[in-house]
């Protein structure tokens, strides 16, 4: 059965079944989520060359495929959400060796999670 869509205000809201839902349950594979905030380093003498070479190697991280998804946020407190496909342990090690982090601009926490192959950010 198809899903069905109403507008009710600005929120378009959709109506979805037992089935659908245990559909896209089933299709979930494992990921990691990288939830990057900002330390007391971030202003330390030199941040900026350092947070460079950070974009440098997520973005390198992101081409490589390790980096499904990469959302740097605009925050005091947050700097950014990566997605990555390799499990939480391999993450945490990945992320552990990262420039922001090593310097203590950054703290980083990894959590194991589950997403839908396919979903994408919207162009």
């Amino acid at each position: 059965m198809a899903a069905h869509i109403e507008k009710q205000g600005d929120t378009m809201t959709t109506t979805v079944t037992d089935e659908q839902i245990q559909a896209l349950a089933a299709s979930a594979k494992p990921y990691s989520v990288a939830l990057l905030r900002w330390a007391p380093g971030r202003t330390m003498d030199g941040a900026d060359a350092v947070e460079r070479e950070h974009q440098r190697r997520m973005v390198s991280l992101r081409a490589d495929g390790v980096i499904a998804i990469l959302c740097p946020v605009a925050s005091d407190t947050m700097a950014g959400i990566a997605i990555m496909t390799v499990p939480a342990e391999e993450a945490e090690e990945i992320m552990a060796g990262d420039p922001c982090v090593q310097a203590g601009m950054m703290t980083c926490d990894v959590h194991a999670c589950f997403g839908f192959p396919g979903d994408a950010l919207p162009v």
